[in-house]
């Protein structure tokens, strides 16, 4: 089957794209409400995309009444947010914190999360997330019809559950992947949780 995206409707494409660039990481993505309390929200449209200074980004759209989503505000607002790597065991959390709540209406609470301190970060991290890194806003770029926006943070500081690091032969920093258990987002409404590793040496 061959597809001409010119004759697709947004709606249709981003259904398309979603079903064929994958798995997506999802960043699960705390940021700081206007009035106290976090809010909390996933997204698949994400990566690394600069390691000097060390650079993340994900594309956050609109809520489906057109309005800014809370985690574009927050962030613009106060600048510092957490990116964190969601296990298999909290996909149905993840979900529920897709939903959209009133504003400054708290995620965490709504999904029965708890928050624990994160070093040498102004804002907590999810209990339990086997990967966390605060950022801060490094740049935002409007994209797109819509349009949406792509959130750049410059990460400041990584938290790695201690069970999944190891260190390889020359002393270097080594994360299993398998004990991260991280989810990567499908179409619709599937997950992939992690499979099997397969190492092929570069030559």
């Amino acid at each position: 089957m061959d597809i001409d995206f010119s004759k697709l409707s947004a709606n249709k494409a981003y259904f398309t794209m979603t079903q064929s660039i994958l798995p997506r990481p999802v960043a699960w993505v705390l940021s700081e409400n206007a009035i106290g309390g976090y809010n909390l929200a996933p997204f698949s449209f994400f990566s690394a995309v600069c390691n000097d200074p060390p650079i993340l980004m994900f594309s956050v759209g609109h809520k489906t009444n057109g309005a800014m989503k809370d985690t574009y505000s927050n962030i613009i607002s106060r600048n510092d947010f957490v990116v964190h790597l969601a296990h298999s065991g909290q996909a149905q959390q993840v979900t529920q914190t897709a939903q959209e709540l009133p504003e400054n209406e708290s995620e965490v609470e709504h999904a029965g999360l708890s928050l624990v301190p994160f070093n040498n970060s102004p804002l907590p991290r999810i209990d339990g997330a086997r990967i966390a890194m605060h950022c801060e806003l490094y740049d935002v770029k409007e994209i797109g019809n819509t349009p949406q926006f792509l959130i750049f943070g410059r990460i400041k500081n990584l938290f790695i559950d201690d069970d999944a690091v190891e260190l390889d032969l020359k002393g270097r920093i080594k994360i299993a992947a398998d004990k991260i258990d991280p989810i990567t987002r499908l179409g619709g409404s599937d997950y992939m949780t992690f499979g099997d590793i397969i190492s092929i040496s570069r030559r």
